[in-house]
């Protein structure tokens, strides 16, 4: 099955070769945003695998709509960026951001990030899984133990 990818860039011609390159490589592009608030929209509505952001982009930037993203949907990131400043790189360290890649972005680069980065989001899910089915185990064995007093 084909992934699902939402592109969030706000130059149209990168936006495009972006689309290409995905859409070269098997992925579904679902949609496409130039600002950090379409983005968001699209990702209530689209529900996709991963999503593809700009750090600098007009109206909110990809970093606060990437935070929004992973709270409200729990939806995995892939950065791209023309910084590479270390503020850039501690500010992108959020629960749901797979990867950051350094603009220009190449085929060679971003195939193998975007794998990684649907890698490493199934793994966290599968964890986060884990962990709730840890948790609901424990409150109904606390509640076993106290009917049994």
């Amino acid at each position: 099955m084909k992934k699902r990818i939402l592109v969030v860039e706000d130059e149209p011609i990168i936006r495009l070769d972006l689309k290409m390159m995905l859409r070269n490589n098997g992925y579904e592009v679902v949609g496409e945003a130039g600002d950090g608030d379409r983005a968001i929209e699209l990702a209530f509505k689209l529900k996709p695998d991963l999503v593809l952001m700009d750090i600098e982009m007009p109206k909110l930037n990809g970093l606060k709509a990437s935070e929004v993203i992973g709270h409200q949907l729990d939806i995995p990131v892939l950065l791209i960026t023309a910084y590479s400043q270390k503020e850039f790189v501690e500010k992108s360290k959020q629960d749901n951001i797979m990867g950051y890649l350094v603009k220009p972005v190449s085929e060679a680069s971003l195939i193998p990030a975007m794998i990684i980065a649907l890698q490493q989001a199934k793994r966290t899910q599968t964890l986060k899984q884990s962990l709730q089915l840890t948790h609901e185990k424990t409150q109904k064995r606390k509640i076993i133990e106290r009917v049994k007093r």
